[in-house]
């Protein structure tokens, strides 16, 4: 299992590759101005985002105005960002089990 973030960083240096106007690699430690908690936000967002394309993709096809294997697509990208959540938010609360249970 990869790691979310390494995972995103990932995605946004392959992304970089194909843009002529950036002339290195994004890379976590060289973006200018961000922080966790930007990350963290931005990550959200996105997920959030991703999920509710899912949902509208579903509602044109039941109102017969999308692709079929555009909605496909869609609600994939939107189950497997809902899968990425839910494997982070199990390991936030491992993370918070094994710190709680650390000898003082």
């Amino acid at each position: 299992m990869t790691i979310p973030a390494a995972a995103a960083a990932a995605y946004r240096a392959a992304a970089q590759i194909n843009n002529p106007a950036t002339s290195s690699a994004i890379t976590p430690a060289n973006v200018p101005g961000t922080s966790f908690l930007d990350f963290l936000s931005g990550a959200v967002k996105d997920s959030i985002n991703t999920i509710r394309q899912g949902e509208q993709a579903a509602t044109a096809q039941v109102q017969g105005k999308a692709n079929l294997v555009d909605v496909v697509q869609q609600v994939n990208s939107a189950e497997l960002t809902l899968d990425t959540v839910v494997a982070v938010r199990d390991k936030v609360v491992a993370a918070y089990q094994s710190i709680m249970n650390m000898a003082i």
